[in-house]
């Protein structure tokens, strides 16, 4: 890759340098070649093994890709079918009650039904393409959704087995409850101690009278 770098780097500037040497439509000339070999030379993209001989224009998809969608809402809606009933009444009245003349469509309307079939082969691919673009994002939305709702689920689990950490953790740790339960044991048993050795005395005193 370096060394390819290196070799277009050399050929930039020997084009350069001969573009300097030369003027007029000889420069320009140059030029343009330079601008064919760099258009022609592209290291990110893989080359063709075969040339075409008849190059067709070049375009931008996106660009396109929007316009249909755009021509598709506005064949989809109400207002393209109010507007293309006018049309057809209006040709069908001018081509049948204006004088002779100045018809330009005559009984059966051969030109309005060519216009029409026209119509009709462009808008259906027009809405195809845009269905297609519609279908795109649509899986790509439907993506991003798997992917939240599975980062979701995997919060939730985790969050899940924090909760059962946590209720594991305080099962182990004494509650007030417990405390005052055993303080009160140990209060009975001190109680209990307490009342043994006054027991015993109140016993031996009765002896000793």
């Amino acid at each position: 890759m370096q060394n390819e770098l290196r070799e277009l780097r050399e050929l930039r500037e020997l084009r350069l340098r001969e573009g300097a040497a030369l003027s007029g439509p000889a420069a320009a000339a140059a030029r343009l070649g330079e601008r064919e070999e760099r258009r022609r030379i592209r290291l990110d993209q893989p080359q063709s093994g075969r040339r075409h001989l008849l190059r067709l224009p070049a375009y931008d998809p996106e660009a396109f890709g929007r316009m249909s969608e755009q021509i598709a809402r506005f064949l989809g809606t109400g207002r393209f079918i109010v507007w293309m009933t006018v049309v057809v009444i209006v040709w069908i009245g001018w081509n049948t009650l204006a004088p002779a003349h100045v018809r330009f469509d005559e009984y059966p309307f051969i030109f309005l039904t060519l216009a029409l079939s026209l119509q009709a082969s462009y808008a259906a691919p027009l809405i195809l393409l845009a269905q297609n673009r519609q279908d795109d994002r649509d899986r790509v939305n439907m993506e991003q959704d798997r992917a939240r709702g599975e980062r979701n689920i995997a919060d939730t689990e985790f969050l899940t087995r924090e909760v059962a950490a946590l209720r594991q953790g305080l099962g182990e740790v004494a509650t007030r409850d417990f405390v005052r339960s055993e303080l009160q044991a140990l209060l009975k048993d001190l109680e209990e101690h307490r009342r043994e050795p006054a027991a015993s005395a109140a016993e031996d005193a009765p002896d000793r009278r």
